[in-house]
């Protein structure tokens, strides 16, 4: 197995491992608690970041920094609304496979502002993006859509714009340096929420178990992606498979925190997963065979 791939794994079943543990953490305190105090998870990852020979590599560090800074600030309020989605009813099972959605928003955000062009394939997982949206509002006769359903529109907006920053982020710094913006970004939040939340420290040993878990998971799965990055493997093909997480959460959910998937729920599931997949397959498709045919263009040059 070629080392990017293994890490690759590495990755989706520790972000996997991170959608597990965001369910009963979001019943048991605030989500801005949660995002708060899971952030202490990150600083081991932090530490060993910053100790690596290329953070500071890249034609404009400081530009690169400051874009995945502004993802992280992003991606952690994107975090809290994908607790409280979970808080409000959603299920981990349903919730983490709508929210992968959010390369979509980043793709179409791309397109609009760096000019790329959907493929048919993509346009085929926009598509089924909005079935799987169709399945997945299981709302009431007087509610046109789930209130967890509305919330968990947030973090894929979110996300997907914190995904546009950070690709624009590594134009101009190393992956480490860019990683390290991005969890750096986490921390305004953490020491902000306290000022104007609610908080309390009285947890059981089990909540503080599963906030260890959750930022542990989280900043490892990060860490894990730069070595799948730095070890040959392709953005395009990486990090679409790493945002397929919610395959190892799903299992872990149903088997663990013994949640059930209805029918209408388990088909939305599936078509969300597979939008995903559509999303991003043709792309990496390209890059494999592009690949491929430098390989054999430098036998025959040998």
């Amino acid at each position: 197995m070629p080392r990017w791939l293994f890490y690759s794994l590495v990755t989706m079943f520790l972000w996997g491992g991170w959608g597990l543990a965001s369910k009963p953490l979001s019943t048991a305190m605030s989500p801005w608690q949660v995002q708060c105090l899971s952030t202490l998870g990150l600083l081991p990852v932090l530490v060993v970041l910053g100790a690596s020979r290329q953070l500071r590599c890249g034609s404009n560090p400081r530009r690169g920094f400051w874009l995945a800074f502004a993802a992280g600030v992003i991606g952690s309020l994107g975090n809290v609304a994908c607790y409280q989605a979970m808080a409000i009813g959603g299920k981990a099972a349903a919730v983490l496979p709508l929210t992968s959605l959010y390369p979509l928003v980043t793709v179409v955000l791309a397109m609009l502002l760096l000019g790329e062009r959907l493929n048919a394939i993509q346009w085929g997982g926009v598509a089924a993006s909005l079935v799987a949206l169709g399945f997945l509002n299981v709302g009431t006769d007087t509610a046109w859509i789930s209130p967890w359903l509305a919330v968990a529109m947030i973090p894929i907006g979110l996300w997907g714009a914190g995904g546009l920053l950070q690709k624009l982020a590594t134009n101009h710094a190393s992956s480490e340096w860019v990683t390290f913006g991005f969890l750096l970004g986490f921390v305004p939040a953490a020491v902000l929420i306290p000022m104007f939340q609610p908080f309390h420290w009285d947890l059981s040993g089990e909540n503080w178990m599963w906030l260890l878990v959750l930022g542990l998971t989280y900043g490892l799965g990060n860490l894990t992606l730069i070595v799948a990055y730095g070890s040959g493997g392709r953005a395009s093909i990486v990090t679409p498979m790493t945002s397929l997480y919610s395959l190892v959460t799903i299992p872990l959910a149903v088997l663990w925190l013994h949640e059930r998937v209805t029918l209408r729920e388990g088909i939305g599931v599936s078509i969300a997963v597979c939008a995903v997949i559509a999303l991003v397959w043709e792309h990496a498709t390209g890059t494999l065979q592009s690949g491929a045919e430098g390989q054999d263009e430098q036998r025959k040059k040998g």
